[in-house]
């Protein structure tokens, strides 16, 4: 399952996080994994002062937005990450590795996140192409948006062909792992959230009550 939020992030933030990403300084996107010949990339270096604020913006936002914490149950939001891809640049096609270390910790990659900074306009190429099954899921979103999809499913980032492709990725750890549970739970808090108020009060204190216990049984420490 997918969710894709429009206005993620405020025009003022995509607006800093483009001037940020203008003299921020980039490096080979290989860096984070030299043995990844798929990966043709630039991101953004942890050494920059730029990456700090730019990773803190749109932190902030995963944060502060309700839609994304109903649909991932976040228990970890990895450190989100400018990446720009040039002319003849591209991420082939893959599968996001299951545990990531930042510092000293062991994360596990259930949904992966690409926010969208520049407009679809201003290049060719640089779709992001999930594939589910025979049928590929083409996305270029507008500036300021986000797609939260599962890191399990092989993914790729077409060439680009003319222009700069510029977006913020990360991986989140849910508290609930199996993609169909955390489905289940997303569809019951959206039925609450759309016919609560339909509903007799003792119903919908039900309704609440199998879906937090349902958290309780399917979420990991």
């Amino acid at each position: 399952m997918f969710l894709e939020i429009k206005d993620f992030l405020s025009p003022q933030a995509v607006a800093r996080l483009t001037a940020l990403a203008a003299r921020v300084n980039f490096v080979d996107g290989r860096i984070s994994n030299p043995a990844n010949q798929a990966k043709n990339n630039l991101q953004a270096s942890h050494a920059d002062p730029g990456y700090a604020e730019s990773s803190a913006i749109v932190a902030e936002a995963f944060a502060a937005c309700e839609a994304f914490r109903n649909f991932a149950y976040p228990r970890h939001v990895a450190p989100p990450l400018l990446a720009r891809y040039e002319v003849g640049m591209e991420y082939g096609a893959h599968a996001d590795t299951s545990h990531m270390r930042f510092g000293n910790e062991l994360r596990r990659s259930d949904l992966s996140a690409t926010v969208w900074l520049n407009p679809p306009e201003s290049y060719d190429g640089g779709e992001l192409v999930v594939h589910l099954g025979t049928q590929p899921v083409v996305i270029k979103g507008p500036p300021g948006s986000v797609v939260v999809y599962p890191s399990t499913q092989l993914h790729e980032v077409t060439p680009v062909r003319r222009g700069t492709r510029l977006v913020s990725i990360t991986f989140i750890e849910s508290m609930v792992p199996d993609e169909f549970q955390r489905t289940q739970l997303y569809d019951l808090c959206e039925v609450a959230a759309l016919e609560g108020l339909n509903m007799r009060w003792e119903n919908r204190i039900r309704l609440d009550a199998v879906r937090n216990n349902l958290l309780r049984l399917w979420s990991r420490n």
